[in-house]
């Protein structure tokens, strides 16, 4: 390879349009899936004091008006968080038929139908009273656990539910072994061959998920979920649980959290190229970046611009981001590389 001063990188890098020409990473409003949290019980909407920004919406036209604006920005897909009026032990209300989801996903598709993808997640911890993501018993000692199997039925209900309402895409996060399995063939059982698992394959016990459990009400009761969640300190068992999914039948993976674990991205991309991978950009992730900005510290907009970039630069296809809408609008005027 030829050496200084025959070869001089920095030509390309000599001006926006060379650098736009030769950009080996693209993000567009296509890459880009909205998280919106919707409330049951409530009229207006409620903002987030551990997300600045961000809101739970009604099941009503506050909920139409805010997607209104996200398509008009160029957002294309929405993935729907529900915070109940009613929990109990077994989940009950998120396989209601007229449940916060379901209603809003029937809401949804009847007023974009399908120039709309809506995405639902499909999980038990804003729906239960112990705010786990399965079924809670206690063996001989006194001591809880979240039964695997048992739980296996509830998420397979619960997404059937979501799949009756018209979701397009169901998207698992208790992280219970064999659940896309599970939801898989309750779908194909049931006719909805079509719709699409996007799994939280690679899901992390992180403290990053923070503001989500103040925003969805969600926090656990008791415990942690580290016994079903994965350990930061792994990255190589991603492959395992990836591998696991594709072979139950999950469309898409998913890595979360995203910033922080640029890493695990792109070694699921590297080892499973041929299935398309979406990463979660979570709620802690948001409110540092947040915070930062309100302070003063750092150029919000370039800073957002950046680590989204880095996201799909590691292999993300798709990221889930509460930036969203902001990303699609600074992306109108340009990236600031």
């Amino acid at each position: 390879m030829a050496s200084f001063p025959i070869v001089r990188p920095r030509r390309l890098r000599k001006n926006k349009l060379i650098r736009d020409m030769i950009a080996e990473t693209n993000l567009t409003e296509k890459n880009l899936i909205l998280p919106i949290f919707i409330k049951e019980g409530i009229l207006e909407e409620e903002e987030i004091k551990s997300m600045p920004g961000v809101f739970r919406y009604p099941p009503n036209d506050k909920l139409i008006k805010f997607v209104e604006s996200s398509y008009d920005n160029g957002i294309r897909n929405v993935i729907l968080f529900g915070i109940p009026k009613y929990k109990d032990d077994i989940a009950s209300s998120a396989y209601d038929k007229n449940g916060v989801i379901q209603a809003s996903v029937r809401l949804l598709k009847d007023t974009f139908g399908d120039k709309l993808i809506v995405i639902t997640d499909e999980c038990t911890d804003e729906y239960t009273s112990h705010g786990h993501c399965g079924i809670v018993k206690y063996n001989s000692k006194g001591e809880y656990f979240v039964d695997n199997d048992e739980s296996l039925k509830i998420h397979a209900k619960i997404a059937l539910s979501q799949a009756e309402a018209g979701a397009d895409i169901i998207a698992p996060s208790s992280m219970m072994d064999g659940v896309v399995g599970a939801i898989r063939k309750a779908l194909d059982e049931n006719g909805y061959t079509d719709t699409l698992i996007m799994s939280y394959s690679v899901k992390y016990a992180s403290t990053f998920y923070s503001p989500f459990r103040d925003a969805a009400y969600s926090k656990p009761a008791f415990g942690d979920r580290k016994s079903y969640q994965m350990d930061p300190r792994n990255a190589y068992e991603a492959l395992k649980e990836a591998k696991l999914d594709i072979e139950e039948g999950a469309d898409i993976l998913m890595v979360k959290p995203a910033h922080t674990y640029l890493d695990v991205i792109r070694l699921v991309k590297d080892n499973f190229p041929d299935y398309p991978l979406a990463a979660y950009h979570v709620s802690g992730e948001y409110s540092m970046i947040k915070a930062a900005a309100l302070n003063g510290w750092i150029d919000e907009r370039i800073a957002v611009l950046e680590i989204t970039t880095a996201i799909r630069r590691a292999g993300a296809d798709l990221i889930l981001t509460y930036y969203a809408n902001d990303i699609a609008k600074w992306l109108k005027e340009g990236l600031p590389f």
